[in-house]
């Protein structure tokens, strides 16, 4: 899912007021605290330095698509995502997304959890089917997961369970680390900054509140993700994660 302004919108809207009851944590609720880093399917994808530079907005793509929440004790947490999403319509237009943002969250006692970005998270999307096939774009939008579960899996440890705004459910994460793996937790760029002049040469291109260049220094998509069969198997396979 490509995640836009108008989406930020209706989760404002749907954002749940606080209860006074308090977070339970049990073999039927939360088996464990949610500080720490979580990763779904093979782990390939975690937060921190290894996967986003926000300061020249650019990514280390991981060898698997997936997600990673990390979550701090003092109520910060980052998000880094790489997915494909299919298109049933027309099966050889798989978009690709990569995005990472980070900010405070707050745990409230109904069991929902509101995450406020600090201002300066990206995304960069790939749709070979657009007028604009490779662009960055911001990414600051608050999100609402309606409930969040932690399970004790006898084999594969704690797992962490996120239902969306809308409750649909996220890919189940492990556990990869109890305590989080993050950039530093305050702003690390200013709303307005484009791409590094320098940065020219493979069309990469920026929009929204971003300056419209070509960013050389982005590394480009995966080529499993234009056109022909391998394409389709691997949007598709990716869409479980």
């Amino acid at each position: 899912m490509i995640f836009t302004p108008l989406i930020g919108l209706v989760l404002a809207a749907l954002a749940p007021s606080a209860y006074s009851q308090d977070i339970q944590y049990d073999s039927t609720h939360n088996a464990t605290s949610i500080v720490g880093t979580w990763s779904s399917g093979s782990q390939a994808v975690k937060t921190g330095p290894g996967f986003a530079n926000p300061a020249n907005m650019s990514f280390t793509y991981p060898k698997t698509t997936g997600i990673s929440y990390s979550f701090s004790d003092d109520g910060f947490y980052e998000i880094a995502r790489y997915r494909f999403n299919g298109n049933g319509s027309s099966p050889t237009c798989i978009t690709g997304v990569i995005g990472w943002v980070h900010g405070t969250y707050e745990l409230l006692g109904n069991g929902s959890i509101i995450m406020t970005p600090l201002g300066d998270g990206f995304q960069q999307v790939q749709d070979p089917c657009a007028a604009v096939s490779n662009f960055l774009e911001p990414y600051n939008i608050t999100e609402t997961y309606l409930q969040w579960r932690i399970f004790l899996d006898a084999s594969a440890g704690y797992k962490l369970h996120l239902f969306q705004f809308d409750g649909a459910p996220l890919a189940p994460q492990f556990h990869v680390s109890p305590t989080p793996t993050m950039l530093p937790t305050q702003k690390l760029r200013n709303d307005s900054s484009a791409p590094a002049p320098e940065q020219t040469g493979n069309g990469v291109k920026t929009r929204n509140a971003l300056k419209t260049n070509d960013v050389g220094s982005r590394q480009p998509w995966t080529t499993a993700i234009v056109g022909g069969a391998g394409a389709v198997a691997m949007g598709i396979a990716s869409l479980l994660l």
